[in-house]
């Protein structure tokens, strides 16, 4: 079975959608389903007005059409309601092909941001983006709550995970006044870093990621330590060598960033709000409370062993089964004639619900 994802997020950005679907890719080559990605590495791009690090696709209509047919997907999913996005949108709307997409990002709030624009027109726009898609899939059931209620139809649970392998404790020394207190993500205005950093707290205060608000912020922020973008082992002993995860942003849908401090053994203190509710709920692994100071002191007496068998329950390969089953619960395959036949298709939706029950057991 072949996917294929158009998304206007893609390398060399540094983001939980990029991350998400990277992720998922790996994960589903052992279901036996190959990914291929329409990105805008294959057009023309300029940089996103506000944040010229993302560069926003030209995407012409013929182009698509044939980067799609030499593709050969026997499915077609849409991850971002960018260029790309709105263009696969339309070739699949003019062939009266199925699709599905996904929502990841709070873009009301983040164009409200930088932008007076009213958010119920922004909302608006995206009911009608994805109200032809076979399932609008939501990382978690707050979120899909919320969609439904907002007048989305057909919305569907995809739960993330997080790479195990990769993101563990280990004895790391960072050799900085502790306790040190660390945020991770991209460094813009919708992340809300200025709660963190303005916090009175002791030991030490670190940012990890880039963006269009770091040179203001470490200017504004002298005694905060910016390491900018990391990755891989770098940035997994960041976390292990932290104290205390902190997680200003009240926007986020999701949150990988939780997830990856919670598998290094690292407790989360966040506000009390969707992304951070959502993954941690009432689990004794992290402090959400409105007063952010509070609850960065009630996380450094939070079991750092706790938060790593929280984190063991989120895989990316269950991930990519809830991901392809969606997809083939809905009948979101393209009527091809080369196509593998249905009691295939079939078989695979059996061997998917198969492991998650095993792993349920």
């Amino acid at each position: 079975m072949r996917i294929l994802v158009a998304t206007d997020a893609w390398h060399p950005q540094v983001n939980g959608v990029v991350r998400t679907l990277t992720k998922l890719s790996d994960a589903a080559k052992a279901l036996g389903v190959e990914f291929t990605f329409l990105t805008p590495q294959s057009f023309r791009t300029f940089a996103m007005p506000s944040y010229r690090d993302v560069r926003l696709a030209m995407p012409r209509p013929a182009r698509i059409a044939r980067l799609i047919e030499e593709a050969r997907p026997d499915s077609i999913h849409i991850a971002t309601e960018g260029p790309i996005g709105l263009m696969v949108r339309r070739y699949c709307r003019q062939r009266k092909l199925p699709f599905t997409t996904s929502f990841h990002t709070r873009f009301p709030e983040y164009v409200r941001a930088r932008v007076p624009v009213p958010g119920s027109l922004i909302w608006r726009a995206l009911r009608r983006f994805h109200s032809a898609s076979r399932a609008v899939m939501a990382a978690t059931p707050a979120l899909a709550r919320e969609l439904t209620e907002r007048g989305f139809d057909n919305v569907v649970l995809w739960p993330r995970g997080v790479d195990t392998n990769l993101f563990h404790p280990r004895v790391i020394d960072l050799c900085l006044p502790a306790p040190v207190f660390l945020s991770v993500g991209r460094v813009a205005v919708e992340k809300n870093l200025e709660a963190f950093l303005d916090l009175d707290l002791p030991g030490t205060k670190v940012v990890v990621g880039d963006g269009p608000a770091r040179a203001s912020l470490e200017e504004a922020y002298p005694d905060a330590i910016f390491l900018g973008e990391k990755h891989g082992d770098e940035l997994a002993d960041i976390y292990a060598a932290a104290d205390v995860f902190v997680f200003p942003s009240k926007t986020d849908t999701f949150g990988l960033v939780l997830l990856e401090a919670l598998a290094s053994g690292l407790p989360v203190a966040a506000f009390p709000v969707k992304g951070p509710r959502d993954v941690i709920g009432d689990a004794p692994v992290g402090a959400l409370d409105h007063d952010l100071r509070d609850a960065c002191f009630a996380a450094l007496d939070i079991s750092r062993q706790d938060c790593v068998a929280f984190a063991a329950n989120y895989t990316w390969e269950a991930s990519a089964t809830f991901f392809i089953d969606s997809i083939l619960a809905v009948g979101a395959v393209l009527p091809r004639s080369d196509r593998r036949g249905t009691a295939a298709f079939r078989g695979l939706r059996q061997e998917i619900l198969s492991r998650r029950c095993l792993a349920r057991a």
